[in-house]
């Protein structure tokens, strides 16, 4: 995934943020959204090796094959790590993961590619939009669990390859264009859905992502955030060559 146009004006952390893992665990809520948050990234990594994978049997070329092989082995990577860190702060991987299994699940259910072009855009869009998410939340991370975080949120080069593909389709026939616009659209629909009911349903990770205030669910903020993440598909879909 790509860097955020925002990261060079980061401010310094404060709070939780200034602390590191051992220091902010002590904390009972907090304890829970970080395991809540791993397990999130963990089964979205491992989904994400999944459907890497099932995408390169749609592969034009076994140069591109081999591409998205390599990296749906970057992304078997991440989870690795994510499952490694929930055993190691006393979480058992499966039970973390498991509450977010149906609605990843669903999303990838209801957003099956029909076509190599279709695939790739969604990597690049829904892992964008997911990537954004979870930056969001990593600024409220302490100093371990965030480092974590943003190391697995590296792009795996899926976003500069997307890119090349789709324009040169584009080029080759513009008709293209507008069905992938559409299917875009879509996906955004769907990624944003997804994402409002994971946090809305899990209480210590929406009381963690909108700073701990005491009633939780700070719906202004968590509007900010993804209309933040909104302003950064605009973005990519310009990059595609697609209209937002």
């Amino acid at each position: 995934m790509e860097t955020p146009d925002n990261a060079e004006n980061a401010t310094e952390p404060t709070g939780i943020a200034a602390q590191d893992w051992a220091a902010a665990s002590a904390e009972p809520q907090y304890r829970a959204a970080v395991v809540d948050l791993l397990g999130a990234l963990a089964y979205g990594e491992l989904a994400a090796f999944e459907r890497l994978a099932e995408d390169a049997k749609l592969a034009p070329t076994l140069a591109d094959k081999a591409e998205l092989a390599k990296m749906a082995s970057a992304e078997f990577h991440h989870f690795e790590q994510l499952r490694d860190r929930l055993a190691a702060v006393d979480a058992e991987p499966t039970a973390a993961m498991e509450p977010f299994a149906k609605a990843l699940d669903d999303f990838h259910r209801l957003t099956a590619p029909s076509d190599w072009l279709e695939g790739l855009v969604k990597a690049y869009v829904g892992d964008s939009i997911a990537s954004d998410f979870y930056r969001e939340v990593a600024v409220r991370l302490d100093s371990d669990t965030r480092a974590l975080v943003l190391s697995v949120l590296d792009d795996t080069g899926h976003g500069n390859f997307a890119v090349e593909k789709v324009r040169a389709a584009i080029e080759a026939d513009p008709r293209v264009g507008g069905r992938l616009a559409l299917w875009a659209r879509r996906l955004m629909g769907e990624a944003l859905s997804q994402a409002q009911r994971v946090v809305a349903e899990r209480d210590a990770l929406s009381t963690m992502l909108v700073g701990g205030v005491a009633d939780g669910f700070d719906l202004a903020e968590v509007g900010r955030m993804f209309s933040r993440i909104t302003e950064a598909h605009t973005k990519r879909m310009a990059a595609l060559g697609l209209a937002a």
